[in-house]
């Protein structure tokens, strides 16, 4: 047994982890098995190369990625498309048998969209649909998570001779998306492994329990005791300490920061701030956070107000509320009287009937043409259009004080139309911790002071704190501790005088 980290380490994200039993690398033994936990993205390294100008190039391949160190040079785990098309060398088969997901955030999901179709990635239900709408409605050129689309490849014309590009539907290949149930062991070639819910910032997060003939490793993703789902992590640190690891591999992203709040804190400091507002309130919260929507859904139903959602955090409880296998009942339903679909003008801009298109030299509103509306918009958001519960930027114009308007950084530009005139705006997401997020957040801030409307900061963090961390490896008492997803693996090494083995992993190469 081995473990690999091509990522985590001494980072915060970016999970790559290898769990090999394989001796030998090329060994014909079909007994050797190897699994990844998570394939994410390093946001910090990333950064050290790419910005919002400068990407990686996709004419490339994984090359861009394998070349700066963003990906391992592992043989038997990417994309045919991506291999052929720099020369490279495929394989018949996967030398990998499966991704273990923990959650649906990009710093553990991301690179999955360079590994081929029929590496088997396990996940929960949740995050399956979380990024389904994300697929669905994102413009990525690194998006392809749940399915894989075809590069570089070429068909013969359906009429007359030469060659078109594979597109569509036809360069579409479904990955292999297993879905896994909590508490319920599975096999991977030798491991057992059963998936346990954990609290974090999204819904479907998992820690996982992998077990053979030699070691009991447990893997705790990204956890935290602070959100609504406290009695998840709770449940899984009792039935760690059951499953007496041999190995345990721990989050520390907040290992040397106090506690700072919980939800409800957040829920009861919105109501007092906004109970006695006669104007709109604007709130930033991250769009995966169903935690923190029905925090600010409760803000609104406890100060008469309805909370304006986008198409996309729609499209996801829609998903949501029509999958019978998951626990949705405490998710708000979208024809729920204190919740609403907001939609903003695009394209042509016609919603409001404010704007004109001209029809042979006639400038005509949509009220008086024939063209439809819909047009405007993806075909995926359409059929929020056909619905009664939805408002467009007239609406909070005419009627601010109804409303409770989320609002993130892609869509302040809304607030143009919208025009507030004594609102307030609560940014509950994560503070800006590098060079790039400072940049963006003065950008918020110069838009909020235009439009004269104050910041009020309201958050609390999807990871535990230090003092949660530490009691929480000291109740579990693994034998050997690797510190990951941290940049302060240091602040593990009190645990040693509880005769815990601390190890810092070291970055494969």
């Amino acid at each position: 047994m081995s473990l690999k980290f091509y990522g985590g380490v001494n980072e915060i994200g970016g999970n790559k982890i290898l769990v090999d039993n394989s001796r030998y690398s090329n060994s014909a033994n079909e007994n050797n098995s190897s699994i990844f936990l998570d394939f994410g993205m390093s946001f910090s390294k990333a950064g050290d190369y790419f910005s919002e100008f400068l990407q990686p190039r996709k004419l490339n391949g994984i090359m861009d990625f394998v070349e700066l160190g963003l990906l391992p040079k592992i043989k038997g785990i990417y994309r045919e498309d991506y291999l052929k098309h720099c020369g490279l060398e495929s394989y018949k088969k996967p030398s990998v048998d499966g991704v273990l997901l923990s959650h649906a955030h990009m710093d553990h999901c991301a690179y999955i969209h360079h590994l081929r179709e029929d590496i088997p990635i396990f996940m929960r239900k949740e995050s399956e649909i979380i990024l389904s709408v994300l697929e669905e409605t994102g413009k990525s050129s690194f998006g392809e998570i749940m399915n894989l689309k075809n590069s570089f490849h070429y068909v013969p014309k359906k009429r007359g001779e030469g060659y078109k590009k594979l597109t569509g539907k036809e360069a579409k290949v479904e990955r292999n998306i297993v879905t896994i149930k909590p508490y319920s062991p599975f096999d991977i070639n030798g491991f057992k492994v059963t998936s346990i819910p954990v609290d974090h910032s999204l819904p479907g997060s998992s820690a996982y329990f992998l077990e053979n003939d030699d070691e009991a490793i447990v893997y705790s993703g990204d956890i935290r005791f602070h959100g609504r789902n406290k009695s998840f992590s709770d449940k899984f640190v009792s039935k760690s300490y059951k499953f007496n690891p041999t190995i345990m591999l721990c989050e520390g992203t907040r290992i040397n920061e106090n506690s700072k709040g919980n939800e409800e804190d957040i829920e009861t400091k919105a109501i007092s701030l906004i109970k006695d507002h006669k104007d709109i309130v604007i709130v930033n919260y991250p769009i995966r956070d169903l935690d923190r929507l029905i925090t600010f859904y409760n803000v609104a139903k406890a100060t008469d107000r309805i909370l304006a959602i986008n198409s996309k955090q729609a499209f996801m409880l829609k998903l949501l509320e029509e999958d019978n296998g998951i626990e949705n009942d405490k998710y708000p339903k979208l024809d729920d009287s204190n919740i609403i679909v907001y939609f903003p003008r695009k394209k042509q801009g016609l919603i409001s009937g404010e704007h004109y298109v001209c029809f042979d030299g006639d400038w005509k509103t949509l009220d008086s043409c024939d063209l439809e509306l819909k047009s405007d918009y993806d075909i995926w958001e359409r059929e929020f259009l056909e619905g009664d519960n939805l408002i467009n930027y007239t609406d909070l114009r005419e009627e601010p004080q109804k409303y409770i308007f989320r609002c993130d950084f892609f869509e302040l530009n809304q607030l143009i139309d919208i025009k507030p005139k004594n609102g307030l705006y609560i940014h509950s997401a994560t503070e800006p911790f590098n060079e790039e997020m400072e940049i963006d957040f003065q950008r918020v801030k110069n838009w909020l002071s235009h439009f004269n409307l104050p910041i009020h900061s309201m958050h609390v963090s999807g990871h535990g704190s230090g003092e949660e961390i530490l009691n929480m490896i000291r109740e579990i008492n693994p034998e050997k501790l690797y510190p990951i997803h941290t940049e302060h693996v240091e602040s593990f090494d009190i645990l040693r005088d509880d005769g815990i083995d601390v190890i810092e992993p070291n970055l494969s190469l």
